[in-house]
């Protein structure tokens, strides 16, 4: 028969096991972003006392994360520009050569470099967003729904991401004078396992 594991090494086992991720050893969280449940929205200022925003209701993307690195974040969401829409005569402006240029830049895409969590359910995360085939570094805040490292991957997490990208780094510098520079972002997407 053989002979039991002395009590202090079962003890350790079993802590181990505790310390384990619920996604198991290899620690990956892997999402998908729900189409019909996620858009994007860009405000900017109209004459410095209103504003305009245009809304990007498809998107698409993946968000990763890691045990191993809790800082390392694989993130990429690619915005259909061409869907674009500000409820109004403007839309047609805003697709249009002076500003995103959606017959020849059909896609916006932000692609999430690293996540600092300051919170259980608020990080800021460094990244780079392209538009008009230029691309810079943007960061945003990020709220979740739920702390996203407790869910084992296992169930859909909410998102609500927000930065500010100045239009003229991405050469859309006309009407200067009646729309401001900066833009506010607003990304809000559903998540599933993926």
């Amino acid at each position: 028969m053989p002979r039991p594991l002395p009590r202090l090494l079962i003890i350790i086992a079993v802590l181990m096991s505790m310390l384990q991720p619920a996604q198991g050893a290899a620690g990956d969280l892997r999402y998908v972003i729900d189409k019909g449940a996620s858009r994007v929205d860009a405000r900017v200022a109209i004459l410095g006392f209103a504003s305009k925003t245009a809304h990007f209701p498809d998107m698409s993307g993946t968000f990763n994360l890691s045990f191993g690195d809790l800082e390392a974040l694989d993130m990429v969401v690619d915005i259909d520009a061409r869907t674009l829409t500000t409820g109004d005569s403007q839309t047609k402006t805003l697709k249009g050569k002076s500003f995103f240029d959606v017959a020849h830049h059909p896609t916006v895409r932000f692609v999430g470099k690293r996540i600092h969590m300051t919170g259980d359910k608020t990080a800021d995360v460094e990244g780079q967003i392209t538009a008009r085939g230029i691309t810079r570094p943007i960061q945003l805040k990020v709220t979740f729904s739920v702390p996203p490292f407790s869910t084992g991957g296992t169930q859909p997490i909410s998102i609500v991401g927000t930065g500010v990208i100045d239009r003229r780094q991405f050469g859309m510098t006309a009407f200067a004078i009646i729309i401001g520079a900066m833009v506010n972002v607003t990304i809000r997407a559903r998540m599933v396992p993926g």
